[in-house]
């Protein structure tokens, strides 16, 4: 039996109603599937977490190429169906949402990324501690993961990616790789913690820097920070200006933010870190 034949014997005996789950889709490529086992080369010492677990299709394939599978699951029906379908002593099942629940520790992460929560889940997963993650987005999202100054694609998350990680889109997965298809095709995108950071900063002030600038990617920065200025504590606006023009080079403060590469982000965020 194929994947797909076996996605909709799973969903009909269950009585999973896809119409009342949005923006679920399983997937039911066999060969896409094994090659994410391939991209992680996972071995028995790993242990993996997979998000969004679903129906078990990659859970299996997990289970049987690793030592220990963590399978993260919100919706309480494919939970219980997860639970049925393996017994295997090396998988624990968690139900609960990826975004607000203690993560086990874990070595590598293969998952499929429930798109709605793509952003926050992956800023998650670059925090923590792991070797190889394999992740499959919708391939706007992974572009953005990928994207370069200058480029309409680029934006905090770009950066983000960058400070932490090495990224790389492995492959396209078309709308037919998955049940019932989305509208769009998907990207697998490889991330590999960096062992050095490019540049040092403070971490939460940083990533704080970020959504300060990239809320209005389109401006200068000196807007763009002008406009962001509550973010860094500052109401009155005559002051906030007074600081920018005195403490960030001009040269920084009028290009776009869109334009500006991470160690420029990382300056402009060190300088702000020093006076606010």
């Amino acid at each position: 039996m194929n994947l797909l034949d076996e996605t909709k014997l799973l969903l009909k005996k269950y009585h999973v109603h896809l119409k009342e789950r949005l923006g679920q889709n399983f997937i039911v490529d066999e060969g896409a599937v094994e090659r994410q086992i391939q991209y992680a080369k996972l071995c028995r010492d790993d242990t993996v977490i997979e998000f969004g677990a679903g129906l078990g299709t990659l859970t299996k394939v997990l289970i049987e190429n690793s030592g220990k599978v963590i399978a993260v699951e919100k919706d309480s029906l494919l939970a219980k169906i997860l639970r049925d379908r393996f017994t295997q002593k090396n998988l624990e099942v968690i139900e609960g949402d990826a975004l607000k629940i203690t993560w086990p520790s874990f070595n590598k992460t293969v998952s499929n990324i429930p798109y709605s929560i793509s952003s926050p889940l992956t800023f998650r997963i670059l925090k923590s501690d792991f070797e190889v993650a394999i992740l499959t987005y919708q391939k706007e999202f992974a572009e953005r993961l990928v994207a370069k100054p200058g480029t309409p694609d680029y934006s905090r998350l770009s950066i983000a990616t960058y400070y932490y990680a090495d990224a790389e889109i492995l492959e396209v997965l078309p709308p037919k790789s998955f049940y019932p298809p989305p509208k769009v095709d998907s990207a697998v995108v490889k991330l590999t913690p960096k062992i050095k950071k490019p540049f040092s900063v403070d971490e939460d002030f940083f990533l704080n820097t970020l959504r300060g600038l990239f809320v209005h990617k389109k401006k200068t920065v000196k807007n763009a920070l002008y406009h962001s200025r509550e973010i860094f504590g500052f109401k009155d606006g005559k002051e906030w200006k007074k600081i920018l023009n005195t403490f960030i080079p001009a040269y920084l403060l009028e290009k776009r933010v869109f334009m500006l590469d991470p160690e420029e982000v990382a300056e402009v965020c060190n300088i702000l870190k020093e006076m606010v």
